[in-house]
């Protein structure tokens, strides 16, 4: 990847809008597993300030008023801004918004929640406030690998001190996700996987998932190659503990990654079929 690469930008009525207009795909509930794992996050518990972005979060802002409900119960002072390149989404998500304060919806009238134009720049206009965590799911897919790098960067770059960026992708119906956590620094910290483990046939389904960063790298002498080839063999071993149920034998599965010297992390998450390793693990070669 290069970092010099800026990411391909599209003009509009705001100027310094970086970035281009996803596909916009939103569904109900798609990310529950990514919000419950920043929930949990120590970023999102210790900040001193628990503002958080959710960037390019589609033809609808339900995902936004998701995260804000999800993370709530954690830090009851969570404020969520929604960020959009397409002013009709923004205009959306706004009339969505007006019908939440009515109490039209499933949501509170007093979430935290607004919405914006803006793109990798992450705008907050009017405060120079910066987020502790900025989320970016299902954004970089219509990439190039070689734009990623400058995105995280210019992402990262609007953090606060010991922020996040959370960067992942998803089916369309939030059972299988990734994502990459990267610091401030705009340095990649982990890869998380969170399967659905009802019904799971092979935990290489994650790879058709991957992040965009590690999406091409699933081939013989790449790293996260060998680590999904791990996960599986096990995930195959496993087999005689299918009897006890998809979470024991997922259990069982990662325990003998463990033993074996994989450092797979998240053992209180296990059972919510998720796996994290740090970021040297699988980083590309």
């Amino acid at each position: 990847m290069s970092p010099e690469k800026p990411p391909r930008s599209r003009s509009g009525p705001a100027a310094g809008v970086v970035g281009q207009v996803t596909r916009g795909t939103t569904n109900t509930n798609r990310l529950r597993r990514v919000d419950r794992w920043i929930a949990r996050h120590p970023v999102l518990r210790r900040t001193d300030d628990p503002l958080v972005v959710d960037l390019g979060y589609g033809a609808s802002g339900v995902t936004a008023f998701e995260l804000e409900a999800r993370l709530h119960r954690a830090r009851p002072d969570v404020e969520v801004v929604g960020l959009e390149i397409d002013p009709a989404r923004v205009a959306r998500a706004e009339a969505q918004l007006a019908d939440v304060r009515a109490g039209r919806t499933p949501f509170s009238p007093d979430a935290h929640v607004s919405f914006g134009r803006g793109g990798f720049e992450v705008p907050l206009p009017g405060t120079e406030r910066r987020p502790a965590v900025i989320r970016a799911f299902n954004v970089l897919r219509q990439y190039d690998e070689g734009e990623v790098a400058a995105a995280w960067q210019r992402m990262s770059a609007r953090l606060q001190p010991g922020g996040m960026l959370v960067e992942g992708t998803c089916d369309e119906l939030g059972r299988v996700c990734t994502w990459i956590e990267v610091g401030a620094d705009a340095t990649p910290r982990s890869l998380t996987l969170s399967l659905r483990l009802a019904g799971l046939a092979s935990p290489a389904i994650a790879a058709e998932r991957l992040p965009k960063a590690l999406i091409h790298r699933n081939v013989p002498g790449e790293r996260v190659h060998a680590f999904l080839a791990a996960l599986e063999t096990e995930w195959v071993r496993a087999v005689a503990a299918a009897p006890f149920g998809a979470e024991q034998r997922w259990r069982t599965a990662l325990e003998a990654l463990a033993a074996a010297g994989w450092p797979v992390q998240g053992r209180s998450r296990w059972r919510l079929g998720e796996v994290t390793v740090p970021w040297e693990v699988v980083a590309p070669a």
